[in-house]
């Protein structure tokens, strides 16, 4: 049996108003950086961010809200948040390495360089037989 919101206790009250507003902010912050940064890959970082972080604070909420409602432990938001942490970086690395891919081949100017390993051998290195 559920409980209605106004008979759970304040200690309760308080936890689920404070995560709820953490990220409902990490949420707005990541919006905001979505909106204000000048360039696609500038742009992809703070989604990630706020998304990750910000359903976190809402899912932390709905745990403690719930628990103390039906007064059992009630755990399923662990699979959401797993789900979306996982699924979300993975979404915007795939949309940069397609952007990169596509203003590479387009020669755009905005492209950011290469780093890691180069095509180039090294001018000390010594082929191996």
């Amino acid at each position: 049996m559920i409980h209605s919101a106004a008979d759970i206790p304040l200690w309760a009250a308080v936890a689920v108003a404070f995560f709820l507003l953490v990220g409902a902010s990490l949420a707005l912050i990541g919006a905001i950086g979505f909106l204000r940064l000048p360039t696609f890959y500038e742009r992809i970082h703070a989604p990630t961010l706020g998304t990750s972080w910000g359903i976190g604070g809402v899912m932390l909420a709905s745990m403690i809200f719930f628990s103390v409602a039906s007064s059992r432990p009630v755990l399923h938001e662990i699979l959401i948040g797993i789900f979306v942490t996982v699924t979300t970086p993975v979404t915007f690395m795939l949309l940069a390495r397609a952007a990169l891919h596509r203003d590479r081949a387009e020669s755009n100017g905005n492209v950011p360089e290469k780093q890691g390993r180069s095509d180039e051998p090294e001018p000390d290195s010594v082929p191996s037989a």
